[in-house]
């Protein structure tokens, strides 16, 4: 038998929940979720979701949240979807929004290629891919984010000169990632040099995943690729 087509995986994460929310989350998740959730059908273009046409941005499993309200928070006029199926991390998120009065984040809760497959092509002004899941097991390999089915989507998806950022701290993704890309001739990859991937530039703050993976020792590695014409 053949390789699975990677779009056929409907499951490029692994756990929904963790510890139990506390009552503040839960109260977050009941009132704030419903009026900021994607619609769950049809076509997710940014007047549709923010009501006006603007730029995009997806984050592919947004964590807590916290670069996400970031980047919102700097470009207010920007939209911003994130897509994160961890329940705790959708919470995260909420808290963010609430305590930054941020109005231009939408949540999916699930894959982030349930979002892709319905946006319009070109739409995407810049999507992040920090810190996910490394599937270190060669038999789950077919579960990361960057293989050849779900990147080429994305490339669909992303406007001419939209960047796409990677971070990750696991040397097996990265050689995953490096090894990739370089067949996908839609992107090209912006590094000159080591400097490029390993100064963190201002508008890319640490993740609490990426604080973790320094407390710890690991080198982090930032590429940053942009969509050819």
């Amino acid at each position: 038998m053949g390789e699975a087509d990677p779009l056929s995986i409907r499951r490029l994460y692994g756990r929904r929940q963790g510890h139990a929310l506390k009552p503040r989350a839960e109260a977050l998740m009941a009132s704030r979720l419903p009026e900021l959730r994607v619609p769950a059908e049809g076509l997710l273009d940014a007047a549709r979701l923010f009501g006006s046409e603007r730029p995009l941005a997806l984050e592919v499993g947004f964590g807590k949240g916290e670069h996400l309200a970031f980047q919102a928070g700097r470009h207010p006029d920007w939209g911003f979807v994130g897509a994160e199926p961890y329940r705790n991390g959708v919470a995260g998120l909420l808290a963010e929004i609430d305590e930054r009065g941020l109005a231009n984040i939408r949540i999916h809760e699930g894959d982030a290629l349930d979002v892709l497959e319905r946006l319009p092509e070109g739409a995407l002004a810049a999507v992040y891919l920090l810190h996910p899941d490394p599937w270190p097991k060669a038999r789950h390999a077919k579960r990361r984010f960057v293989n050849p089915g779900p990147i080429g989507l994305l490339a669909t998806r992303m406007a001419p000169g939209a960047e796409l950022r990677i971070a990750t701290d696991h040397p097996l993704y990265l050689r995953h990632t490096l090894a990739v890309m370089q067949h996908v001739p839609a992107f090209e990859w912006t590094a000159e040099g080591p400097a490029d991937w390993e100064t963190i530039p201002p508008d890319w703050p640490d993740t609490r995943f990426a604080r973790k993976a320094r407390a710890l020792g690991h080198t982090i590695w930032r590429l940053t690729y942009r969509r050819r014409p």
